[in-house]
């Protein structure tokens, strides 16, 4: 597989398979063609990604962001985002995939489900230190070298605002559908996850997963 433009570029994908959760499932590979199938392709499709392959590391490791967002209102329109949120870390140092290490999970998934099993996992009572982290931690650490933070905020909240107004046609129909006109009793949807592991200075290739839950 190349790209017309960059005959050169041979990337890694990963696979995450429909209705996973917690890592389950997800595997790393360089030739479409070892995309594992179980049962048929309709009732077992799967999102496959171009990996990125240099992320943004600290100490070493890769990391990824969570972030919680609440939707007040869907007409009109009503986005809240929350001034802190996690970071998730690896347990093993990151080097870029080859052959001999895309299996290796706790280098490559920052699911905290999976790196919990690991030897290197570091329970810590600090924001700032240990497997899991606040978000803010990590902005502090990255304005330390450099980083404009103000334009980070910007990126994310642009980031979560255009996925909102794509997803909001079939929310509607979601709510509409659990949530009748004239229903009595809680009208309401619960947060709103983004997560990515991210490549600065631009925030690429994030994964957005939306929970709807009445209640």
């Amino acid at each position: 597989m190349v790209k017309d433009d960059d005959p050169s570029w041979k990337p890694t994908f990963i696979v995450k398979p429909d209705g996973g959760c917690q890592g389950d499932g997800i595997y790393l590979i360089k030739d479409p063609s070892d995309i594992r199938l179980a049962g048929t392709l309709q009732s077992r499709p799967a999102v496959v990604q171009e990996y990125i392959c240099k992320p943004l590391l600290i100490d070493k490791l890769k990391f990824d962001i969570r972030l919680y967002v609440l939707l007040k209102s869907l007409d009109p329109l009503e986005i809240y985002i929350a001034k802190d949120g996690l970071s998730r870390f690896c347990t093993e140092p990151y080097q870029e995939p080859t052959s001999k290490n895309l299996h290796h999970i706790f280098m490559h998934l920052t699911n905290y489900s999976l790196n919990i099993h690991s030897g290197n996992f570091v329970h810590s009572d600090s924001a700032s230190t240990g497997s899991k982290r606040t978000f803010s931690s990590i902005l502090c650490r990255l304005s330390s070298k450099g980083v404009d933070i103000k334009k980070v905020w910007s990126d994310i909240i642009s980031l979560v605002i255009k996925t909102v107004i794509a997803l909001t046609p079939e929310l509607k129909v979601f709510y509409q559908s659990d949530i009748p006109t004239g229903r009595p009793g809680p009208t309401c949807f619960q947060v709103t996850i983004a997560s990515s592991q991210p490549a600065f200075p631009a925030l690429t290739s994030l994964k957005r997963a939306l929970w709807l839950r009445v209640g």
